[in-house]
């Protein structure tokens, strides 16, 4: 089979894979003490492969083959220790292609588990910011393709259309009372959810706004903040990773586009898991950490909204599920370990709810 016949075998193979999957589901939740305000959840959980990634690993997929990157036979290596390489994982099965994802030793077994599910290897390295390097090497040495989730997760989405993130968000609004939603609220990991949605609503010529929600430790919203100043700087560090697994990054990734958000909003670890446990119990299952960490982003909206005598409908994302972190945010020694105060965090986003003001936020950009 030629080159270019099995590229047309492997882009069939995928959207055949799509066509047979339902689109996630839409989940409203009313909002206590906001009632001119409706809340609605994309729950990217109900994907095969239980996350947001799902999406965008198809995008990767679809785009190396479009440019002819994959080949027959070789591997698949990206750098990810989490859903991505998960959701990855499950594709290059698909294609019949040998996966390996690079992460650091110290990754959890029950993420190893879900990789080796789908008939992934998992490559084990010390230094966590090696898995970059590592994976160029092992590409080099094999002859296999390196993804590089986070160079091309905003270039490998079709932001016009093709089922995006977006595009589904507002076919599944349009029958709502508010179907232009006010705000979008995500976290940015790679950038690339906040890329598409800030493009897809200019293009669609929506009034509606992007805000990314960062975690405790990342270097995207000073990154923003740099570029809202006029003087971005994207040489920012810092010495180690997130604690909300998904979304932060400790160096800026070139597929976060500060243009594509209006305003940012920095979020302490433990609001966010205290989120996480009340979106949980509003729910009735668990959900992960960055979903919580997006819900605080919609509290801060909604009061900003009301103290303006606005209403209207706020979207976010409900990223996976919480069974992958039974060995962490469901776990109390974990939050012992963390150093961690549950019952003060909680506390703290009662005090939210109710509509009080919560000190620690920092914030970028504009509402208006």
């Amino acid at each position: 089979m030629s080159h270019r016949a099995w590229v047309d075998t492997a882009i069939q193979r995928i959207e055949a894979d799509f066509n047979r999957s339902a689109d996630t589901h839409l989940i409203p939740l009313d909002l206590p003490g906001y009632p001119d305000i409706t809340v609605y959840f994309k729950d990217e959980s109900s994907h095969p492969t239980g996350s947001l990634k799902h999406r965008l690993a198809r995008s990767l997929f679809l785009y190396a083959l479009a440019n002819g990157w994959l080949r027959p036979g070789r591997p698949v290596i990206e750098a990810s220790s989490g859903s991505t390489a998960v959701s990855e994982a499950y594709f290059a099965r698909l294609l019949g292609l040998p996966f390996i994802a690079v992460m650091p030793a110290s990754t959890s077994p029950d993420k190893i588990a879900a990789i080796e599910f789908y008939g992934g290897r998992c490559h084990l390295v010390e230094q966590a910011g090696a898995i970059n390097s590592e994976s160029q090497r092992l590409a080099q040495e094999t002859g296999g393709h390196f993804m590089d989730q986070f160079t091309y997760a905003e270039r490998a989405t079709d932001w016009r259309a093709n089922n995006n993130i977006a595009e589904s968000i507002f076919k599944q609004m349009a029958e709502e009372p508010s179907p232009i939603p006010a705000w979008i609220v995500c976290s940015p990991g790679t950038g690339g959810t906040s890329a598409t949605l800030g493009r897809y609503v200019r293009y669609r010529r929506h009034d509606t706004r992007i805000l990314c929600v960062d975690p405790e430790t990342s270097t995207f919203f000073d990154y923003f903040a740099s570029a809202q100043s006029g003087k971005p700087d994207a040489s920012l560090t810092l010495p180690c990773g997130s604690r909300i697994e998904g979304i932060g990054r400790p160096r800026v990734e070139p597929s976060f586009i500060p243009s594509c958000v209006d305003t940012m909003l920095k979020v302490p670890d433990g609001l966010s898991l205290a989120a996480m446990r009340y979106v949980s119990k509003r729910l009735g299952r668990r959900v992960g950490g960055s979903t919580g960490t997006n819900f605080i982003g919609v509290l801060w909206l909604a009061q900003h909204m009301q103290a303006a005598g606005q209403g209207g409908s706020i979207v976010t994302i409900l990223c996976d599920a919480g069974e992958r972190y039974a060995h962490s945010y469901y776990n109390p020694d974990w939050y012992a370990d963390q150093g961690m105060d549950c019952a003060l965090d909680d506390a703290s986003l009662a005090a939210m709810l109710s509509g009080e003001a919560l000190s620690g936020l920092r914030v970028a950009g504009e509402l208006v």
